[in-house]
């Protein structure tokens, strides 16, 4: 979990204050790809296929991502990206999309992944 960049009485700097949203992006995912350690928080995960292409996100078993979790999703590609559980009878999966346990995010649209108590999630943001 990432930490404020400071000291229990430090004054705050600009550049302190700035780094807090700041996103590292990661690589493009251009195969179907599961959530896991690492892909939390301030982590952008785009995804990047012509056609289309699956995010899943894990049972606790698999990978136990603590409750308050968000994993942000940017579809790049042409390809729908759908959004699901690797185990739906396990992980529940809702969101306002069409298909509540498998939004998918077209071209140049994003989503939050945020786990909200043990194997459930709500996906959130730009999807159908």
């Amino acid at each position: 979990m990432p930490t404020f960049p400071g000291n229990t009485g430090d004054v705050v700097t600009s550049a302190m204050w700035n780094g807090l949203p700041a996103f590292t992006v990661q690589t493009a995912k251009t195969v179907d790809y599961t959530a896991a350690s690492g892909d939390e928080y301030q982590q952008l995960i785009p995804i990047n296929k012509a056609t289309a292409i699956a995010f899943k996100l894990p049972t606790d078993a698999t990978y136990n991502f603590a409750v308050g979790t968000v994993i942000t999703v940017l579809n790049i590609g042409a390809g729908l990206c759908t959004i699901s559980a690797v185990t739906p009878g396990t992980t529940t999966v809702l969101s306002a999309g069409a298909v509540a346990a498998s939004p998918t995010l077209a071209q140049y649209k994003s989503a939050a992944c945020i786990k909200t108590a043990a194997n459930a999630w709500y996906v959130v943001g730009a999807i159908a």
